[in-house]
């Protein structure tokens, strides 16, 4: 049985760490009652994303394999169904253990474990609501570009942390934007999807931003990349502090914070799901011979050579979804342990370490990684995709910022910005804005296609396809 005495009283509370107040700041409604109410406050934060058209266009963007014409190939959007589905298993299973541990728990916090499991699946489905068409490639064109001679006469006017917002453009800080956002030109609110604070803390696995003061870190996994940009530094710091989230050495003015403990969880549920689901694309795809990757899993599962179950197998693919499922399953009670074992320590700030980095298969999992990184992550399809990318998204960039930036210059120009949705555009009630907001306005734009969508326009403004009529 845990214990929790005066001395060693948590730099940060689950008390705090769960407010069901939802961002902007509004009073706080909920009362804690001997029963669970029946559709909770982070229930309503699952179906928010789920209703929202950010999440909606993730069935069009790519996870591994580009514009997948096999119906059993992930996209975004079933990457991230999955990942929730994990990540609530996840929560709940380590909120269980924690209130059957910790002494007072359960009289204090009593639906801990069905909080947990609500919490991050909404932040586990939102995970990846803010990366930009192309997968992973497209944050590195978006990148790639504004550190490019083309983008230097409209990076020179910012500052450095506004430079390093785009120069190091980050799908995270982009979601939390989504989430956090209202364009002026839509509403008069700004309150996003309207989340509670809990949610996005959580959501946030990066809790620090683009720019801050290296001997102020730790150089923990929570510090690897950022996760908001400078227009939205000022609703995280709302965030930290309703939460109570325990300031790094760089301090909280700098924004820099360690992170919420349920983060570990989404990031738990994203390895798990993308190390063993991806793996097995691999398979079907017939990139990963068959025979090795069923062989790989039966070891991760401990099972003894020629081991026959009470099921004859007649047809590999429905092993590999058996396997898949116990190999998951296990992955998921491991880990909800190492998460109870750990909650002082991710309470007092003390551990920045990936869960999975501590399961007892570790070693084999990256041997399945470095499988799907060979056979599938560097397989042609995949490398086609990402390489166009880069020019689809690099000449939508030059052009648009040509655009916003000269509105009445060529007639080219003035077309484009005609063809930029009106909350995108420093027009009505966006108007003043300045040059790194109506930067960060285009990138919105941008990075909210899907990769149809993008590599659609590209070919319409360069004048090699022409859109169908109506």
């Amino acid at each position: 049985m845990m214990h929790l005495t005066p001395t060693d009283t948590p730099a940060m509370t689950w008390e705090r760490l769960l407010s069901r107040r939802r961002y902007p700041a509004q009073p706080q409604l909920h009362v804690v009652t001997d029963a669970p109410p029946v559709r909770g406050a982070f229930i309503a934060d699952y179906d928010r994303v789920v209703f929202s058209s950010a999440f909606r266009r993730l069935q069009r963007k790519t996870q591994v394999m580009p514009q997948p014409e096999n119906d059993f190939v992930h996209t975004r959007l079933t990457h991230s169904l999955e990942t929730a589905s994990v990540g609530r298993s996840l929560g709940r299973l380590g909120g269980r253990l924690l209130l059957e541990e910790t002494e007072g728990l359960a009289q204090t916090l009593p639906h801990l474990d069905s909080d947990f499991g609500d919490i991050v699946a909404a932040a586990c489905l939102a995970h990846d609501i803010g990366n930009p068409p192309f997968g992973h490639s497209g944050e590195d064109a978006i990148s790639t570009y504004f550190r490019s001679a083309a983008a230097e006469p409209f990076v020179r006017v910012l500052d450095a942390a506004e430079r390093a917002d785009l120069q190091h453009f980050e799908g995270n800080a982009a979601g939390f934007r989504i989430l956090t956002h209202t364009y002026a030109a839509h509403s008069s609110g700004s309150a996003g999807l309207g989340l509670t604070y809990a949610t996005l803390g959580a959501f946030t696995k990066y809790p620090r931003p683009s720019v801050f003061d290296e001997a102020g870190g730790t150089h923990g996994t929570s510090e690897k990349k950022h996760g908001y940009f400078q227009t939205e530094a000022t609703r995280f710091q709302e965030v930290a502090q309703e939460l109570g989230l325990l300031a790094k050495p760089a301090g909280a003015a700098a924004g820099f914070y360690h992170r919420h403990p349920l983060a570990f969880l989404v990031e738990a549920a994203d390895d798990i799901c993308y190390r063993i689901i991806d793996f097995e694309d691999g398979l079907k795809l017939g990139l990963i011979p068959c025979e090795t990757g069923l062989s790989l899993m039966r070891d991760l599962l401990g099972d003894a050579p020629g081991r026959r179950g009470s099921v004859e197998w007649r047809d590999w693919r429905e092993e590999l979804g058996y396997l898949r499922a116990r190999l998951i399953n296990r992955l998921v009670q491991q880990t909800a342990r190492l998460f109870a074992d750990r909650a002082a320590a991710f309470l007092h700030g003390r551990a920045d370490e990936p869960l999975v980095q501590h399961l007892d298969c570790w070693e084999q999992l990256q041997h399945m990684n470095a499988l799907t990184v060979e056979h599938l992550y560097q397989s042609r399809p995949v490398l086609e995709i990402e390489a166009a990318g880069f020019e689809v998204m690099a000449g939508l960039l030059d052009a648009f910022l040509h655009a916003t930036f000269d509105p009445h210059g060529s007639a080219q120009s003035r077309k484009l910005q005609q063809l930029l949705p009106a909350q995108f555009r420093a027009i009505g009630p966006q108007e003043g804005l300045s040059a790194y907001e109506q930067i960060i306005l285009l990138t919105d734009y941008l990075g909210g296609l899907t990769d149809q969508n993008a590599a659609s326009l590209f070919r319409t403004i360069r004048g090699v396809s022409l859109p169908k009529a109506f």
